[in-house]
């Protein structure tokens, strides 16, 4: 995936390697932004919905760097909790939730948060949406930015089981919107085949997506599997050269 967060390390004396180092790490925890096309479009009675999971990933960036993260999905009557975290030893980490209801197929997220830290140094990003009056409060580095939201715009996570959504039940539309720290931004995808992909956790029958980016320099492929809710089971993101590698070890 591109870099869902677009962190700013200016003001840390950090080499240029280590903002792309984190960049990655925050888009191995959201594994986020991700969609393709399925077969059927059910009504609405018949809408199925994603199920709470947990779920243990590696990932390699530049084949240098070795980390771990977890995804856990929880639901307490129809408020749901999406926990994400990701570790490279001594180097970075980064933690993600969002907390969100779903009404029939549709996703309405209520708060998120993204902290990540590199070399014990970090920063917190917020989402605050009111769904009532379609705006949503972005707050980053003590400045809070106010924004009317169109259309439904999700954070990472939010966004994510809204495309699991719609690819479980036909609705996949191809493009959705974004919370940046500063503005909505339209995310295009596109459905790129149905290979057959084996990862630590086993061998399954995946989706390919890739997110269709502006820049050449950098590409974003998922492989989503159907028989776990389209649960990413592999992601590959290069960045500017830099390439970073996710799979699925462990599903809980």
């Amino acid at each position: 995936m591109s870099a869902l967060f677009s962190i700013n390390h200016s003001s840390h004396n950090t080499s240029r390697s280590k903002p792309k180092l984190l960049s990655m790490l925050t888009t191995g925890v959201s594994i986020a932004a991700i969609g393709a096309l399925s077969m059927t479009a059910p009504t609405l009675a018949s809408a199925k919905t994603i199920q709470p999971s947990s779920a243990n990933y590696s990932f390699t960036v530049e084949d240098k760097y070795k980390g771990t993260a977890t995804r856990t999905l929880n639901k307490s009557g129809n408020t749901w909790k999406y926990d994400v975290k990701a570790r490279v030893a001594g180097v970075a980490s980064a933690a993600q939730n969002s907390t969100f209801t779903l009404s029939g197929n549709n996703v309405t997220p209520a708060h998120a948060s993204t902290t990540y830290k590199l070399f014990g140094i970090g920063r917190t990003h917020k989402l605050n949406y009111n769904p009532a009056s379609k705006k949503v409060a972005s707050t980053y580095r003590g400045k809070t930015v106010n924004m009317d939201m169109a259309q439904q715009a999700f954070d990472d996570l939010s966004l994510e089981v809204q495309i699991r959504q719609d690819l479980l039940n036909g609705k996949f539309s191809g493009n959705y919107h974004m919370v940046r720290k500063d503005k909505i931004q339209k995310t295009p995808f596109k459905k790129s085949g149905n290979p057959k992909v084996t990862v630590p956790a086993g061998t399954f029958d995946t989706v390919r997506v890739d997110r269709v980016h502006d820049d050449n320099s950098r590409s974003t492929s998922f492989w989503l599997a159907p028989s776990l809710d389209y649960l990413p089971v592999k992601v590959t993101q290069v960045n500017d050269g830099k390439k970073m590698d996710l799979e699925l070890t462990k599903v809980n």
